[in-house]
């Protein structure tokens, strides 16, 4: 446990008060304290103070049954949340308001399944029971409920300016 930390810190730049850092510290530790013998309800009640605490306080909801790589990087802390089923490969970086779960409340059970080296842009959505390759990297805003290739890069409808229904407010000549 202590060694994937110590990768954690390194990949967050050293900074122990990232929210990112702490929760995925958490969640390694709730993954610890799942298999750790005669201590485990002890240190299970811990964990879920711990959760609850990082889940609350910078919002970033992420179960010790999720699956996560080495050196995993959550860039910006708020709105995060992660199926407790979800795989998640080495070296991947999430962005806030980024939502991996199920697409449906009728197969809440799937989660996405994502490769080494996956880089999630800002609100990004990846939604059932997909797989995203390796290297993929999904942009801001994007939805994703299809599987990924290797490599690919996803991103939403780029923005457009819609023009105004009426005439703008002339300003007076002077």
């Amino acid at each position: 446990m202590w060694r994937k930390v110590r990768e954690d810190y390194q990949t967050c730049g050293r900074h122990w008060s990232q929210p990112g850092f702490r929760a995925v510290a958490v969640y390694r530790f709730g993954v610890w304290a799942a298999d750790s013998g005669p201590l485990r309800p002890i240190l299970i009640r811990l964990y879920h103070f711990m959760y609850r605490y990082v889940r609350n306080h910078y919002g970033i909801d992420l179960y010790r049954t999720t699956q996560i790589g080495r050196r995993c990087w959550i860039a910006h802390h708020g709105g995060i949340v992660i199926h407790p089923k979800a795989v998640i490969g080495d070296d991947c970086l999430i962005r806030h308001n980024v939502t991996i779960g199920a697409a449906t409340h009728d197969r809440a059970y799937e989660a996405p399944k994502l490769g080494n080296k996956v880089e999630i842009g800002v609100g990004a959505a990846i939604l059932g029971s997909i797989t995203v390759g390796d290297g993929a990297r999904i942009g801001p805003g994007a939805i994703v409920m299809t599987n990924v290739p290797p490599g690919a890069t996803v991103f939403a409808n780029p923005g457009r300016i819609i023009p105004p229904t009426s005439e703008p407010p002339k300003e007076d000549a002077k």
